[in-house]
């Protein structure tokens, strides 16, 4: 419980951090937008290539473990569907509820599986996300399809956006590495090191950063069913999966604490271009990353 503890408190701490530093407009009001977007083009790919690539990984296990997530995304994404159906919530609302239950948090899950598995668990899901992201993104676009017809898309650019995904990119890039068996030399390996230590601390306060509370008071039951399905039901389904699969351990664990991580920022992105509930959208990111420390202290004990 005390090692829980101590791996939760740091990580929320610089979440908070971030968002004081928002509310303080320090540095600057333009420089987290700038900061967030060099982690995510630069600090996180050195991050997973530098992991990904000088790890031993177990692909019969991580095999096991995508499958026991991709198919626990889909009962969530029915499931959503089908309580939809019989309660009929607004499309717009439905688009961001959705998004709320299956995106997740790439720096949260990382910065957690890092702080307690080590360098193994943040492997594990650093290739979980390779293959999730894509599906996870397909889902999505698929309800906006469904659901709201005035937004813009296209499949072109939507394909585009995946296969240049920095984080795909940087873990298909350390697994080619990694299974030709090559080294880096002694300086680039240094360097991507020291590179990749800021990638963590930064993407937190980012996520903090992008915390807004303005529109919580205005929360409705769409705000209460997408933090229950996230937060409470997709960790649920996917622990039932892994135990179909055999997941134990701590794969299993790595499930579940994937299931249970918060929605992700991009999910305002999407919801902003393609015609969705930006308003939900930000309280439903906001509320379950505040949340999801209380599910996570509750829930790996367990595990």
């Amino acid at each position: 419980m005390e090692h829980i503890v101590n791996t939760l408190i740091p990580i929320f701490s610089l979440i908070l951090l971030g968002y004081f530093f928002k509310r303080i407009k320090f540095p600057s009001t333009d420089f987290w937008p700038m900061a967030d977007k060099f982690t995510y083009y630069v600090l996180m790919p050195a991050l997973l290539v530098y992991k990904v690539s000088t790890s031993n990984i177990d692909l019969e296990q991580t095999l096991d473990l995508v499958t026991t997530a991709l198919l626990a995304i889909t009962i969530v994404f029915f499931s959503l569907m089908i309580l939809n159906f019989f309660v009929k919530f607004n499309n717009r609302a439905f688009t961001s509820i959705m998004q709320g239950g299956i995106r997740f948090n790439s720096y949260v899950i990382l910065a957690f599986v890092d702080s307690v598995y080590g360098d193994r668990g943040l492997v594990l899901a650093a290739i979980l996300m390779a293959f999730v992201i894509p599906f996870i993104n397909v889902l999505c676009i698929s309800t906006f399809a469904l659901y709201v017809r005035d937004g813009k898309f296209s499949f072109l650019a939507f394909f585009k956006t995946i296969i240049k995904n920095p984080l795909i990119v940087a873990c298909v890039v350390g697994g080619l590495i990694n299974a030709g068996d090559m080294t880096f030399p002694v300086v680039a390996l240094k360097t991507l090191t020291i590179l990749s230590g800021a990638a963590l601390p930064i993407g937190l306060l980012s996520v903090g950063v992008g915390l807004e509370f303005k529109h919580l008071k205005s929360a409705k039951k769409e705000l209460v069913v997408a933090v229950l399905a996230k937060l409470i039901y997709f960790p649920i389904v996917i622990y039932g999966v892994g135990l179909v699969f055999g997941l134990s351990g701590e794969m299993l664990a790595i499930a579940v604490i994937f299931g249970a991580m918060p929605t992700a920022v991009s999910g305002y992105i999407l919801a902003r271009e393609l015609g969705g509930d930006v308003t939900l959208m930000s309280s439903i990111i906001t509320l379950q990353t505040l949340l999801c420390m209380v599910t996570l202290f509750l829930v790996i004990p367990v595990l």
